[in-house]
């Protein structure tokens, strides 16, 4: 597998590609924080105020907001206007082409923002793709609110929507680790019109997690959380941010963040979130064209609970686990030497997520939670049913303590399993950290497999440096051991890079030994040592224009034997052109001379590689448009050598979105070998996949995916309705069919599931 995770470290005459292009999303005040940065840091990194802007919320009566997006009540006007972002693109501290500007207001059970993002083109400005939750970050308005409500300075929750009302919301901690699939209850209703789009959140205190002191009530100054803005203006990608945060980071980075004071906080509630469900699953499996088909209806109940033990600490429970509304997995041919990585897509293990991310790379995942409940992390990989899980996250200024526990039933192939991680972070400085990991996995013995039971545990030591904000150390250190063998394995990485607003270096070193197996983990390849250094240059126009960046630059990779040293592989990608656009699009061109030591049995989709030294060069061309335009596209071409033959891929896609209610997708892969392997193969793949999303409002959506690969000449369909009838309650309907020609092996599912949400 080809890394995406380019760490790099720098080659100044060359370009570079992996661009860390990290689109920020907090928050300044020009109005506030200007006469504190000098005009001259305007171009540059600029540190955090010595002194953080300070704002206001305005308390109003139960009742006096109506959630409709208009802003019409007479409470908004007696609020503070926060005015006057500062512009992080496409060129730090201009003076922004679209205004922007936020009310906040609070009653004895929400905290109400309300944001007005002006645009002189009106309703033809509007850009947005589809109307889903969590979207697609970059290819929509959208405005971003982040709050710290401990104020810790390192971590964050983000409540974003688009102008058609869509939510995104997220768990951000120290800035790198960020749980995308964390799903808050809260609200919020937008209105567009001829000047541009006003929003409404109303968030729930009973959301939040926060420290309460009953003098609170009388002294509301006594408790300051930390607050950002964030608005990215879609049609000419200019993002803009209250406070101010350099170009070179993100905008979760809450040492910028203002203090929000003026809160009368009501005592928090017990704070307790269930989420039963029943579904019903029919499915139906053939084993060949001829054969009857097998038929079985199950019923199914279970559930999940959430309560915030205190304000920094939450108790997750979850029992007879299902996963039926989860995305299904995208086919992929793998045509490299290294074990393909599949993400996870289920939520109880997506949320808090974070607290174990510092662990870990794209290399080495000492744990991995695909190990948990599927019968093994490749694609389609068979689900396995958890009986039950719990998971307790405490998280502070001073320290993160994580434990979770999930047991997992057996099958007719594999005995019942435990699982069980424990992880300790102390924190210390400003943004430094120190951390350990403990997991854990039994398999039970089974009389009926034949299998007397195994033992198999990891230990990980990590650490987090920024001794200033430019630079970012991380290391791992992680060892397993297996009953079975009694193997003593290790594993880790060494990364440093260096980030700037004109460039970024950085080097990325990792290996996992022969013996390394984390029943738990993930690793791309035993028995290897992996370097990654490399770097790019970030080229910006003085002023506003036609284009937006220009990131020239160049990684290296190369691999060799853990035990004793011997070759594998190495490669430079070279990049000359990586050319942004002003509206984002973006063209590149790279280079890649690669050299192989195939010494192990090694057929690419069936193609026999004969062990012996190889070197090749790569070309690769891409185009990507303006992805929130009504009609966008990706075409990409590679071509050269590979191995002792030669190999062209084309890739297209395709997505037509004349409204937010309507987006078809179209995708083609097509892999041609010429002359390839022992017996200098010909040989075609494709790989075509559809999609339609249909959306009567954000709360009612129905999606169409469709794939076929022709290489193992499997086809799959998922089809899946859903409809938000309260917050986080849902009704879902989902289909799914796979077929395997042509020997007419099919399996079909019907699958009915309500989950019903309520929060104490």
């Amino acid at each position: 597998m080809r890394f995406c995770y380019r760490f790099i470290l720098a080659i100044p005459f060359l370009p570079a590609l992996c661009l860390l292009h990290v689109l920020p999303m907090l928050v300044f005040s020009q109005q506030t924080l200007t006469a504190q940065i000098q005009p001259s840091h305007l171009q540059g990194n600029f540190p955090p105020p010595a002194k953080p802007p300070q704002i206001r919320a305005c308390e109003v009566q139960s009742g006096a907001i109506i959630l409709d997006g208009n802003l019409s009540e007479g409470a908004w006007m007696q609020a503070e206007e926060i005015r006057d972002f500062f512009q992080q693109e496409p060129v730090q501290g201009a003076q922004n082409k679209h205004t922007s500007s936020v009310r906040i207001l609070f009653d004895s059970q929400y905290l109400y923002f309300g944001v007005m993002c002006q645009d002189s083109a009106g309703r033809g400005g509007v850009r947005v793709q589809d109307l889903r939750r969590d979207f697609i970050f970059g290819e929509n308005d959208l405005f971003a609110i982040q709050l710290d409500p401990q104020n810790l300075k390192r971590y964050c929750v983000s409540f974003q929507t688009t102008p058609y009302g869509s939510q995104r919301d997220l768990q951000v901690f120290d800035d790198n680790f960020r749980d995308n699939d964390w799903d808050a209850l809260w609200q919020v209703r937008t209105n567009i019109s001829d000047s541009g789009w006003t929003a409404e959140f109303a968030i729930p205190f009973a959301t939040l997690r926060y420290d309460y002191s009953e003098a609170n009530a009388n002294a509301p100054d006594s408790i300051a959380w930390g607050v950002s803005f964030f608005r990215l203006a879609r049609r000419d990608y200019e993002q803009s941010s209250f406070p101010p945060v350099p170009q070179s980071y993100t905008s979760y980075r809450m040492v910028y963040a203002a203090q929000l004071l003026g809160l009368r906080l009501p005592k928090p509630s017990v704070n307790l979130r269930v989420q039963p469900y029943a579904l019903y699953d029919f499915t139906s499996q053939k084993a060949s064209t001829d054969a009857a088909p097998v038929v079985q209806g199950v019923p199914k109940f279970g559930g999940d609970a959430k309560w915030a033990v205190k304000p920094d600490a939450t108790l997750d429970f979850t029992f007879n686990t299902d996963f039926a509304q989860a995305d299904v997995d995208r086919a992929v041919n793998n045509l490299t030497r290294f074990n393909l990585f599949f993400p996870e897509r289920r939520q109880f293990f997506l949320e808090n997520s974070g607290v174990f991310a510092g662990v870990d790379n794209a290399f080495v995942r000492p744990f991995f939670s695909r190990a948990i409940g599927l019968a093994n992390t490749q694609f389609a990989a068979a689900p396995v049913p958890i009986d039950v899980g719990v998971r307790y996250v405490e998280r502070n200024a001073d320290r993160a303590i994580a434990g979770m526990y999930v047991r997992q039933r057996g099958n007719e192939a594999q005995s019942a399993a435990n699982f069980s991680v424990l992880r300790y972070l102390q924190n210390f400085g400003a943004q430094n950290s120190v951390g350990a990991m403990l997991t854990h996995r039994y398999d039970d013995a089974s009389e009926r497999l034949n299998f007397g039971g195994k033992h198999n545990a990891t230990l990980t030591l990590d650490g987090l440096l920024r001794p200033t904000d430019e630079l970012t150390i991380t290391a791992v250190l992680t060892g397993s051991l297996d009953s079975t063998s009694s193997r003593l394995g290790s594993g880790g990485n060494v990364f440093a890079g260096y980030n700037t607003n004109a460039f970024y270096v950085g080097t990325l070193h990792a290996w996992a030994t022969e013996k390394f197996q984390p029943g738990m983990g993930f690793v791309a390849q035993s028995n290897t040592v992996f370097h990654n250094p490399g770097g790019y240059a970030i080229i910006r126009p003085k002023e506003r224009t036609w284009w937006r960046r220009w990131d020239p630059g160049a990684f290296f990779e190369l691999y060799h034997n853990a035990n004793d040293g011997t070759f594998q592989q190495a490669s430079v990608d070279i990049f000359p052109i990586w050319f942004y656009f002003q509206d984002n699009a973006f063209v590149r061109y790279s280079v890649t001379p690669t050299w192989q030591n195939i010494n192990f049995n090694f057929a690419p989709v069936g193609i026999q590689i004969e062990q012996t030294r190889y070197f090749y060069v790569r070309h690769i061309l891409q185009y990507s448009s303006d992805a929130s335009a009504a009609f966008s596209f990706v075409a990409r071409g590679e071509l050269g050598g590979y191995f002792n033959g030669a190999l062209t891929t084309l890739y297209g896609s395709l997505r037509y979105a004349p409204l937010p209610n309507i987006a078809l997708t179209a995708e083609y892969e097509r892999n041609q070998f010429f002359d390839v392997g022992r017996e200098r193969k010909n040989l075609t793949t494709d790989l075509i996949t559809g999609a339609v999303r249909l959306a009567a409002s954000p709360q009612l959506q129905v999606s169409v995916f469709y794939q076929y690969n022709s290489f193992d000449r499997r086809s799959r369909w998922n089809v899946r309705g859903s409809w938000e009838f309260l917050p986080l309650s849902f009704l879902y309907l989902v289909l799914n069919d796979s077929m395997i020609q042509p020997s007419g092996q099919q399996t079909q599912a019907f699958i009915g599931k309500m989950v019903y949400t309520h929060q104490f």
